[in-house]
Formats: structure tokens, C-alpha cells, sequence
């Protein structure tokens, strides 16, 4: 399965971007998206091997792309990370929040560390993300910040509520910043991805039963792919959506929500 897309955004040319959790699955198709539109991508994961290898191959064909080996929970070395970008590319102008963790885990199970580990790597980062280039933004003008959603919580999905509670609150985030930072022209959106068929969905949770799943819930026939949430990512990133913020952007393939 494979989608081809040629829309091309002149403003994505030479634009400084950052990218949580690029080194795989939805996160490497958003990288490999910005770097065909020309930009200067820097993406962030502790998947090291996937990461070098992924910006090993962009460089190879020609791409300005870095990758850089974080763990985003650690606030204070990830911020330093994103300024460190940001010397090297320019001030970061598209902020692609989209690094999660989906593991199933059941509410009778769960400690304190366990859910405020949950939290960290589900919502905590994507804020302190926008603590630490927003105030380039805020200097340039503009720019794009996109929180990652899940439609999740919207299906009454069970077996991960802290992964539910923090997506749901993703576009709490998203709103209330887009009226903070929506006077200096950042624009501020949340992405709300259906089931996507990346490697780790398609080893761990596709099967009969899924696909079964998913041809009932969704009215569209076919697949979400990686590639249709890069789409969207791009156009939200680029200025031919100046004047859309504080929205959400399903891409879910039409999934029939309770």
C-alpha cells in the first residue's frame, strides 16, 4: 500500500523544522515529507539505529535533514537540543509534536511513576517543546505548531487510558496556546490521526480482527497510511493555512465515532 502526493509549498523551502519521534512509523513519513519540500528537518527519538539510518539515507540523496538521539522526557536536555537546531537551521518555524507511546496498559495495574511516565512521553514534551521555540517564532512572526491527537478517546478506545487522557488533553493544549500565541502569527492545531498502518500497528494490533475493525468503522475503503498523515502535516506547516488555528484535523479514513 502506497499513496503518491505532488503538492508542493514554496514556504517549506529552506524553513526550519523540528519533528518528535521521526525515526519511525508516522514520525519518519513526516520527515521524509518536509524533506522532499526542500526544508531543513531536524527530528528527535531514542530509536537510534532507525533515526541514523533514516538521516543517512536523506542526507545520502541530498536532503538537509539531522537527526538527533534524545530521550524527549528529559525536559531540560531536549529544550537544549531544540535551541541547539535551531543555532545550526534557524529559528524553528514548523513544530511537528507527534512522538507518543500507544503501549496497552490496564487502570488496575497503573502506579504513579507509571502514569506520570505515560504523561511525559504523551503530552508533557510537546509543551515544553513549544516553551523552547516559541520565542523564535514569536520574533519571526509566524509559525506552525501541531500537536498530535488520536482519535482514541473519540471511540471510547479502552485498554490505555493514560495514552486517552493525554491525547484528549493534546487539544486543550492546542487551543488555549493558540490565543497566547496567535497575536504574533503562530498558528496552533491539533492532528488527529485515525488507525494508522505502520510497522509496529501492523505487527502488534492488525489482524483478522482489526481489519475487521476497520472496514466497519471506516467509510472510506483503503488504509490511513503514514503518508496521509504527512499530507496534512505539510499543509498545516506551510503558509497556505495562515489563517487556520486553534482546529482539529481528523485523518482517519471517516471512522464512525460514538
Amino acid at each position: 500500500m502506497s499513496h503518491s502526493f505532488s503538492a508542493i509549498y514554496p514556504s517549506l523551502s529552506g524553513m526550519s523544522v523540528a519533528i518528535s519521534g521521526g525515526a519511525t512509523g508516522i514520525g519518519a513519513g513526516i520527515v521524509r515529507a518536509f524533506a522532499a519540500q526542500g526544508s531543513k528537518v531536524g527530528f528527535f527519538d531514542i530509536a537510534e539505529e532507525a533515526g541514523n539510518a533514516l538521516a543517512a539515507e536523506l542526507t545520502g540523496a541530498g536532503h538537509n535533514v539531522t537527526f538527533v538521539p534524545c530521550d524527549i522526557t528529559d525536559t531540560a536536555t531536549y529544550q537544549k537540543e531544540l535551541g541547539r537546531l535551531a543555532h545550526r537551521n534557524g529559528d524553528i518555524l514548523a513544530l511537528v509534536n507527534n512522538a507518543a507511546n500507544d503501549q496497552r496498559h490496564a487502570w488496575k495495574d497503573m502506579t504513579p511513576d507509571q502514569w506520570d511516565d505515560r504523561i511525559a512521553v504523551n503530552l508533557k514534551h510537546a509543551f515544553f517543546a513549544i516553551q523552547a521555540v516559541a520565542p523564535g517564532m514569536i520574533e519571526a512572526g509566524k509559525g506552525s505548531i501541531i500537536n498530535f491527537g488520536s482519535i482514541s478517546w473519540m471511540i471510547l478506545a479502552g485498554e490505555m487510558p493514560a495514552y486517552t487522557a493525554s491525547k484528549a488533553a493534546a487539544h486543550g493544549l492546542s487551543r488555549s496556546l493558540a490565543r497566547d500565541l496567535g497575536p504574533n502569527g503562530i498558528r496552533v492545531n491539533t492532528l488527529v490521526p485515525g488507525w494508522v498502518m505502520t510497522e509496529r500497528q501492523l505487527k502488534l494490533w492488525v489482524g483478522e480482527e482489526g481489519d475487521a475493525l476497520i472496514d466497519a468503522n471506516q467509510v472510506l475503503k483503503g488504509r490511513v497510511l503514514p503518508a496521509d498523515i504527512a499530507a496534512m502535516v505539510l499543509f498545516l506547516a506551510a503558509d497556505d493555512s495562515s489563517m487556520i488555528s486553534a482546529q482539529d484535523f481528523l485523518v482517519d479514513g471517516g471512522w464512525a465515532h460514538n
